[in-house]
C-alpha cells in the first residue's frame, strides 16, 4: 500500500461525528460570512466605476461624492473580505486534510489563478484609492478597472473549484493514487458554466439591491436630495437589469442538474418517485419519509426540465437512502431562493414601469419599503443558494468519489476551534460595521436641497 493511500485510511476512521458536524459549522459559518463580502467585492467597483464616469463625462458633482463614498467602504470590506478569505483558506487545508490531501494537485490551479487575481485586485486597489487627486480624472477612471476584472476573475476561479467538487473530471485513480491530472479540464468541468454565471450574476445583484436598501432607507427619512436619489438609482438599475438574467441561469442550473447531478435536484424538489408527471412542489417538510404540506403544481417539474409534462424525472427511490442529503433544509432553502428571486425580479418590474412611464421613482412609500429590505432579500437568496449547492451535494464532499466523513479532520476538539472562529466573526462583524457606520457619517451630505416628493 502506498503513502498516500494509507493517509487516507488513516483520515477516514478516526473522525466522530461530533467532529464532523463541528467542521461543518464552522465552515458553513466562514463560507457565509465571507461569501457576502466577496459579492460586494464583486459588484461594488461597477457601482463607483461608473458613477466616476458619470461625474469625469458630465461634471456630475453629486456622482463624484457617490463615487468617494463608495470607494472607502470598498477598501473597507476588500480589508476585512482579505481577512475572512485567510481564514477559509486555511480552514480546507486545517478541516479537510482527507479533501486537499488526496485531490489537491487536482483543483490547486483555480486557487494559485486566483491568488494572482486577488493581488492584482489589492494592487489596483491601492492605486485607485490613493491616486484621486494624482493621476488624471480618466487615468484615475481607467485604474479601476483591473479592480473590476480581477474581482469577477477571482469569483469565477474560486467557483470552478466548487464546481469541481460537484462534477469531479480530469484525474484518474488507479489503485487508490491520483494520476493523469488535467488541472484545466478539471477547472473547466461540466458545472462551471452554469455555476460561475449563476454565482456572478447574484454577485451584482447583492452589491447592487444592498447598496440601493441603504439609500431607500435615508429616503424613507425624508432624505430626498438628488444626491440620495442618485445613490440609489444607480444600484438598483443595476441589479434590477440583472434580475431576469439570474431566473434565466436559475432555470438553466436547473436542467443541468436533472441531467448531472438528479440526486441533488429531487432533494430540492422533494421528489421521491421517478417517472413523468414530476410535481413542482412549493414548501412542506419531511414527515415519515414523505413531503408534506407542499403546494404541488401537477407536471410542473418535469415541464420545466423538459417542456413536457411527460419528461421522466429522477426521484429519491432511485438512490441508496445513505446516499441522499437531508431532504426538508435543500428543499426549503430552494424555495427561499427562488422566492426571494421573484421577489427581487417583480420589484425591478415595478421600478421599471415607473422609469419608462414617468422618468421618475413609483411614488408609493411601499415601493420604498420594499427596497429598504431587498439587500436583506438578497443576501437571503444568496446563502440559501449555497445551502442548497453544499447541503444538496452531502454526503459526498467530492460528488461520487469521496465521502465528507472520510474528508474531514480526525483530531479531536475541533468544537473550539468553531467556537473561537464564531468568536473571531462576531469581533470581525462588529468592526466592520462600526467603520462602515463612521464612512457614512464622515461623507454625508448636509443641507442638500430636497426634490419634490
Amino acid at each position: 500500500m502506498d503513502r498516500d493511500s494509507a493517509a487516507a485510511m488513516i483520515l477516514a476512521g478516526p473522525a466522530s461525528a461530533a467532529d464532523l458536524a463541528a467542521a461543518r459549522m464552522q465552515m458553513a459559518l466562514s463560507l457565509g460570512w465571507h461569501i457576502v463580502l466577496a459579492c460586494l467585492g464583486v459588484g461594488m467597483p461597477a457601482l463607483l466605476l461608473f458613477a466616476e464616469w458619470r461625474a469625469v463625462r458630465t461634471g456630475d458633482g453629486d456622482a463624484m461624492r457617490l463615487a468617494r463614498r463608495w470607494a472607502t467602504a470598498m477598501g473597507v470590506l476588500f480589508a476585512v473580505g482579505a481577512v475572512s478569505g485567510t481564514i477559509l483558506s486555511f480552514e480546507m487545508g486545517l478541516l479537510w486534510p482527507g479533501l486537499m490531501g488526496t485531490y489537491g494537485e487536482v483543483i490547486g490551479l483555480p486557487f494559485a489563478l486566483e491568488g494572482i487575481a486577488f493581488f492584482v485586485e489589492a494592487i489596483f486597489i491601492g492605486v485607485y484609492l490613493y491616486a484621486w487627486d494624482r493621476l488624471s480624472p480618466r487615468a484615475h477612471l481607467l485604474s479601476g478597472v483591473p479592480v473590476l476584472i480581477a474581482g469577477v476573475a477571482s469569483a469565477f476561479f474560486v467557483v470552478t473549484a466548487n464546481a469541481w467538487m460537484n462534477q469531479p473530471v480530469g484525474f484518474v485513480v488507479e489503485d487508490g493514487r491520483v494520476r493523469d491530472v488535467a488541472p484545466w479540464r478539471a477547472m473547466f468541468n461540466p458545472a462551471t458554466p452554469p455555476q460561475t454565471l449563476h454565482m456572478i450574476v447574484a454577485a451584482f445583484m447583492v452589491a447592487g439591491f444592498a447598496t440601493a436598501a441603504v439609500y431607500a432607507v435615508a429616503m424613507l427619512r425624508g432624505r430626498r436630495d438628488r444626491y440620495h436619489r442618485l445613490g440609489f438609482i444607480i444600484p438598483f438599475t443595476m441589479a434590477s437589469a440583472f434580475a431576469p438574467i439570474q431566473i434565466l441561469l436559475g432555470d438553466y442550473a436547473a436542467k443541468f442538474l436533472a441531467e448531472y447531478q438528479p440526486t441533488k435536484l429531487a432533494a430540492m424538489e422533494g421528489l421521491f418517485h421517478t417517472g413523468p408527471g414530476a410535481p413542482l412542489s412549493l414548501g412542506g417538510f419531511m414527515v415519515d419519509g414523505e413531503l408534506r404540506y407542499a403546494i404541488e403544481i401537477p407536471s410542473g417539474l418535469s415541464l420545466l426540465v423538459g417542456y413536457s409534462p411527460h419528461t421522466v424525472v429522477q426521484g429519491l427511490d432511485q438512490v441508496p437512502e445513505a446516499d441522499r442529503p437531508p431532504i426538508t433544509p435543500v428543499h426549503l432553502a430552494f424555495d427561499t431562493m427562488v422566492g426571494m428571486g421573484f421577489f427581487l425580479l417583480l420589484l425591478g418590474l415595478w421600478y421599471a414601469t415607473a422609469w419608462w412611464r414617468r422618468r421618475d421613482l413609483p411614488r408609493s412609500r411601499w415601493f420604498l419599503r420594499l427596497a429598504a429590505v431587498s439587500g436583506v432579500a438578497a443576501v437571503v437568496a444568496l446563502e440559501a443558494g449555497w445551502v442548497v449547492t453544499e447541503v444538496g451535494r452531502q454526503p459526498w464532499v467530492v460528488y461520487g468519489k469521496l465521502r465528507t466523513f472520510d474528508a474531514v479532520n480526525p483530531v479531536p476538539g475541533l468544537w473550539a476551534g468553531f467556537v473561537l472562529v464564531s468568536l473571531v466573526y462576531v469581533v470581525l462583524t462588529v468592526a466592520t460595521v462600526y467603520v462602515l457606520r463612521r464612512v457614512a457619517g464622515a461623507h454625508r451630505v448636509a443641507h442638500a436641497p430636497q426634490e419634490p416628493e
